[in-house]
């Protein structure tokens, strides 16, 4: 297994369950490599997912990913922004608020 930095809840379980944390990094790898929508818009999208389902720290990690692949802070926001006719502004709020908490580290 690879060493991979993360919060410290997802190395607990990096060390709990290596071979599930494998296999799921490794899921993860193969579905975006199988077609052909480019890193930075699948970082995009997974980032839309993340905040509909209220996942904090999905909406930090795939805003640094989302970063990391050339996406600019107003192309994430506009993401999330999208999103008001379909989860709501409170949701949206939250989400945008967990990724300002990235942009600030």
């Amino acid at each position: 297994m690879t060493e991979k930095i993360g919060p410290k809840h997802y190395q607990l379980l990096q060390q709990r369950f290596p071979e599930v944390l494998d296999a799921v990094e490794n899921l993860g790898s193969t579905i975006r490599e199988a077609g052909p929508i480019d890193k930075k818009t699948s970082e995009l999208i997974q980032l839309g997912v993340a905040a509909s389902s209220g996942s904090i720290g999905a909406v930090h990690s795939h805003t640094r990913r989302a970063l990391k692949a050339g996406a600019t802070e107003d192309e994430l926001q506009h993401t999330l922004l999208l999103l008001i006719s379909t989860i709501g502004f409170p949701k949206v709020a939250a989400a945008l608020a967990w990724m300002q908490e990235t942009f600030d580290k």
